[in-house]
């Protein structure tokens, strides 16, 4: 199997494809709130997504962290809006301590090359 890394830096790469199957590093985004990071954030997995050749349509799992439990609905709001409704993927949010208080939402995927 072929083995792919991409936006490779000192500690991470940002997608490592392996076979058909594409793995992010956990995503962030800029914004002052839930909803502008939430948006933020998928626009980076739409774009790291399309270079491995893939899409949201292709996801197979993600794990949501939320800085507060209490942005969830505001980040759900942004997450239905931009999930392909037919594929859904299999989920997991959780609150977590992200690696700095300006991060309020991060998502890590696993996605099929499509």
């Amino acid at each position: 199997m072929t083995l792919h890394r991409s936006e490779i830096g000192p500690r991470m790469s940002q997608a490592v494809i392996h076979g058909d199957t594409i793995y992010l590093a956990g995503q962030v985004g800029k914004g002052a709130d839930v909803t502008a990071q939430t948006k933020d954030m998928l626009a980076e997995v739409d774009r790291l997504l399309a270079e491995a050749g893939s899409s949201k349509s292709n996801i197979l799992s993600a794990t949501v962290w939320l800085a507060d439990m209490a942005g969830i609905s505001d980040m759900n709001r942004v997450w239905d809006a931009w999930i392909d409704p037919e594929n859904p993927p299999a989920r997991a949010c959780v609150e977590a301590r992200l690696a700095t208080p300006d991060y309020l939402v991060e998502v890590m995927i696993t996605a099929a090359r499509g």
